[in-house]
C-alpha cells in the first residue's frame, strides 16, 4: 500500500496567520512553493487554512490592496483539509478531488510532516487515474 507519507513533499513550511502577504510571498519564494499552510501559534500551531501564490495576486494585489498590510489570515477560507500519514494514496486523491483541491497537508502526530501536491499524485498514477484526478480537480 503506497501512503501519503510515501508520496509526500517532506518539511513543508508554516506561515503564522499573522504575517503579512509580502512576507509570505518571500518565503514561497526563498523555499520555492506556491503554497504554505497558515498556522495559529496561539492555539498549538493549529492548521487554519492555506495561502498560495494565486490567492495572493488575485485576492490581494489585483483587488488594490497591499500585501505589507494584509495578513494571510485575512485570506484563509474554509475548513482546513489534511490527510493522515499513514492514508493510503486512494484516501488523498479522494480528498482532493472532492474539495477541488490541488495541495494536501500530511499530518502524523497532529504535526505536518509534508504536503503532497499534484506533482506527487501525478508521479504514482497511471494515465487513466491521472486523467480522471485532472478531470475532477480542474471540472
Amino acid at each position: 500500500m503506497t501512503t501519503a507519507k510515501d508520496i509526500m513533499h517532506p518539511g513543508a513550511q508554516w506561515i503564522p496567520r499573522y504575517e503579512t502577504l509580502d512576507r509570505a510571498a518571500q518565503m514561497m519564494r526563498d523555499h520555492e512553493v506556491g503554497a504554505l499552510p497558515v498556522s495559529d501559534p496561539d492555539n498549538g500551531d493549529r492548521m487554519v487554512g492555506i495561502i498560495t501564490d494565486r490567492d495572493i495576486v488575485v485576492k490581494c494585489v489585483a483587488s488594490g490592496h497591499d500585501p505589507a498590510r494584509m495578513t494571510c489570515a485575512d485570506l484563509c477560507e474554509g475548513t482546513p483539509r489534511w490527510i493522515d500519514a499513514d492514508a493510503d494514496i486512494s484516501e488523498a486523491l479522494r480528498e482532493m478531488e472532492g474539495h477541488q483541491i490541488k495541495r494536501l497537508p500530511v499530518v502524523e502526530n497532529k504535526r505536518m510532516i509534508g504536503m503532497i501536491s499534484e506533482t506527487d499524485i501525478a508521479r504514482h498514477l497511471d494515465r487513466g487515474q491521472l486523467a480522471e484526478f485532472v478531470q475532477h480537480v480542474y471540472a
